[in-house]
């Protein structure tokens, strides 16, 4: 016996499998708009890391770029640090060589300066004390008159006379001039040029009375008077030496020799 449903369990069964299938698209459109958002977030996602990438990439050769540029400029550098330091070494060595010829210069100069001092310290005039007279005197004009002198006690008296009748011609206000006219005379008066002593011992007496060898010019004229038999004369100038230097030695000879003229 067949069993008959009622229709309103028939129409409930269908409203339930509409109601399910309702259910299922519905979850399905859901789930369908779910993955393009997804899709979507992933795609955003997605360009936003290769942006970044890109940007990384920039900054990453950027970076690159610039420290090459910076190595560059650091080899740029010590590059010219050592020019740098080859021409300081350069530099120190041409200022070491220079010290060495400015040094040398420098010692060369002194040794110039000596040898300079030396030869001016040889015609520079120095303090000469002679007959207890000081005065300052050249080495040329020393040395002439102490050659004169040499040949004078050598016996040469030629020779003498001319030496230092020179020596009076060419140095009139030297300091030697006036033992140099005492010499000249004894050797004229040793050759027996009485008139030309005499003259000369006068010009000596005449240039320093108060030289130590004025008295014996003045002795040396009297004898000259009395070679020349000019006896009076003699006299006269032997009195006048007694009076004028009453105590040199030529004084006492001079008195002598007046007691055996009278």
């Amino acid at each position: 016996m067949k069993c008959v449903q009622p229709m309103s369990i028939l129409l409930s069964r269908s409203s339930a499998v509409l109601l399910v299938c309702l259910c299922s698209f519905s979850s399905l459109h859901a789930a369908l708009f779910e993955d393009d958002e997804a899709r979507r977030a992933i795609l955003d996602l997605r360009q936003r890391v290769e942006l970044m990438r890109s940007d990384a990439d920039q900054a990453r050769q950027a970076s690159t770029q610039e420290l090459t540029s910076m190595g560059r400029s650091l080899l740029d550098l010590q590059r010219q640090i050592e020019l740098l330091k080859m021409e300081v070494a350069t530099l120190r060595g041409n200022n070491e060589q220079l010290m060495r010829e400015l040094s040398e210069v420098q010692r060369q100069q002194k040794d110039q300066a000596l040898t300079v001092k030396e030869r001016l310290s040889k015609l520079e005039p120095a303090r000469v004390e002679l007959d207890g007279v000081e005065f300052l005197a050249d080495p040329a004009e020393k040395q002439e008159y102490e050659a004169a002198l040499a040949v004078f006690r050598q016996g040469d008296y030629v020779k003498a006379e001319g030496l230092f009748s020179g020596f009076v011609a060419r140095r009139p206000s030297s300091g030697y001039v006036v033992p140099a006219l005492f010499w000249l005379g004894n050797a004229q008066y040793a050759l027996r040029n009485y008139k030309e002593a005499m003259a000369n011992f006068r010009t000596l007496i005449t240039k320093d009375p108060e030289h130590v060898r004025a008295p014996e010019a003045v002795l040396s004229i009297a004898n000259c008077q009395l070679e020349l038999k000019d006896s009076k004369g003699a006299r006269k100038t032997l009195a006048d030496l007694v009076k004028a230097y009453p105590k040199s030695e030529a004084a006492v000879a001079a008195k002598e020799r007046l007691a055996t003229l009278k």
